[in-house]
C-alpha cells in the first residue's frame, strides 16, 4: 500500500491511538480561547452541548459513558446514534434533529447489552453496535426506532474493537480489542443481510481462513486458526473505495481489499478526524494538528466523532465529562465551514 494511494481517500472520522498533535495551525486555522463550554475551536466554528448523562433530552434520560456514534439522514433532518459503554445496560440511544438542528425526539435503539464501545453505520442505514469483552456481540439496530435490535451471531463473539462495512468487496471488517487480537472479515451470504455468512481471520502466511466456530463456545475465536496475524488492541477502522484503514496501539494500518498483508505506519487519508485524549485532531497534508480541544475535562476522553449527512455538523462525546466519571458524559455538536461534505462514520 503506497502513501499516494492512501492520500486519494477522502475525509473520515476515527477514534484511534493517542497520536501527539503537532503545534501550529491546521487547515482551519488556530484555536480560539475556550468558550464557556470548554470548547476551543477555530474561527467560524461554534459548539453546543446537545445531551448530558442523567439529564432529560426530548423526554429521554441520556445514557452514561457515551461512546461510538454515527448520523443518518431523516427527511430534511438527521438522526445521531450514540453507544453507551456501560456493562449489561449500555446499549445505544438516538437523537432526532429537524432541518434547523433542533432535537425533536430521543429514544433507545438498543438496551440490556454492553459495554457497547464501537460501532458503525451500514450502507443500508442500520447501526452496528459492538460489545467489548471476551464474548461480545454485534447488534444490528434500527436508528429510526421502528424495528427491534437483533444480535448478529455470525459476526462472532469476541472483544470487538471496531467494525466497518466495505461495499466494494461486500464484506464487513471487524477488529479485536485484545493484546493478541486479530483482524476479521465477514462475508455475508447476501449483501445487506448479516444473518448468515462466513467469518474469516487474516493469517500471516495463508491469507484469510474461516473461523470454525464464530460463537466461540469452547475456544476464543482468535485462537481457533493457527498462524493468525496478531495485532495489539486494534480499534478504530474505516473503509473507502475498497481500502481499509485501522488503528492499533500506536500504529495505523492499511489493507487493500483481499490482497496481501496489511501495511503499517502509513499516513492516514487527508482530512482524517481523530479523537485523541481531549482533542479532535485532523490529519492534513501530512501533519497532525488540533481541530478542537475540550478544556476542563482532563480525566475524560473524547469519543464517537461523526458528521451529519451534509457534513456541516460534527458530533462527539466527552465520555466522563468534567468529573471524570461515566455519570457525567457530555455529547457535543460543532457547526462550521468544514471543507469536506462526504465522510465515513465511526468508531469509539
Amino acid at each position: 500500500m503506497t502513501r499516494r494511494t492512501l492520500l486519494r481517500a477522502g475525509a473520515v472520522t476515527v477514534a484511534g491511538p493517542p497520536w501527539h498533535s503537532r503545534s501550529g495551525a491546521g487547515p482551519y486555522g488556530p484555536l480560539r480561547p475556550p468558550e464557556a463550554s470548554g470548547l476551543a475551536l477555530p474561527d467560524g466554528f461554534t459548539g453546543r452541548l446537545v445531551a448530558r448523562t442523567g439529564r432529560k433530552v426530548a423526554g429521554l434520560t441520556w445514557h452514561p459513558t457515551p461512546a461510538a456514534g454515527a448520523c443518518f439522514p431523516d427527511g430534511d433532518g438527521w438522526i445521531h446514534v450514540s453507544n453507551s459503554a456501560v456493562p449489561f445496560v449500555g446499549g445505544a440511544s438516538a437523537l432526532r434533529f429537524d432541518a434547523r438542528g433542533t432535537v425533536q425526539d430521543a429514544y433507545r435503539v438498543l438496551s440490556g447489552t454492553g459495554p457497547n464501545h464501537a460501532g458503525a453505520a451500514t450502507p443500508w442505514q442500520t447501526w452496528l453496535s459492538c460489545e467489548r469483552g471476551p464474548r461480545g456481540l454485534v447488534h444490528e439496530c434500527d436508528p429510526y426506532g421502528a424495528r427491534a435490535a437483533r444480535p448478529r451471531l455470525a459476526l462472532g463473539r469476541f472483544s470487538h474493537g471496531s467494525v466497518a462495512c466495505d461495499p466494494v468487496h461486500q464484506v464487513v471488517y471487524l477488529t479485536e480489542d485484545e493484546p493478541d487480537g486479530c483482524l476479521y472479515r465477514f462475508r455475508p451470504r447476501d449483501w445487506g443481510d448479516l444473518t448468515e455468512g462466513v467469518l474469516e481471520v487474516l493469517t500471516v502466511a495463508d491469507g484469510w481462513r474461516e473461523v470454525p466456530c464464530p460463537a466461540a463456545t469452547a475456544t476464543a475465536a482468535r485462537h481457533q486458526v493457527p498462524g493468525a496475524l496478531r495485532l495489539d488492541r486494534a480499534e478504530g477502522c474505516h473503509t473507502r473505495d475498497g481500502l481499509l484503514v485501522f488503528a492499533t496501539a500506536g500504529q495505523v494500518w492499511a489493507y487493500d481489499g483481499g490482497s496481501g498483508a496489511p501495511a503499517r505506519d502509513v499516513l492516514p487519508p487527508e482530512d482524517l478526524f481523530m479523537a485523541a485524549g481531549t482533542e479532535i485532531d485532523v490529519v492534513s497534508g501530512g501533519a497532525v494538528v488540533p481541530f478542537l480541544r475540550l478544556t476542563g475535562h482532563d480525566e475524560s476522553t473524547l469519543t464517537g466523532p461523526a458528521f451529519s449527512p451534509d457534513g456541516s455538523r460534527l458530533y462527539f462525546s466527552s465520555q466522563r465529562g468534567r468529573s471524570g466519571t461515566g455519570t457525567d458524559g457530555h455529547t457535543f455538536e460543532v457547526t462550521g465551514p468544514f471543507r469536506v461534505q462526504r465522510v465515513m462514520r465511526g468508531s469509539a
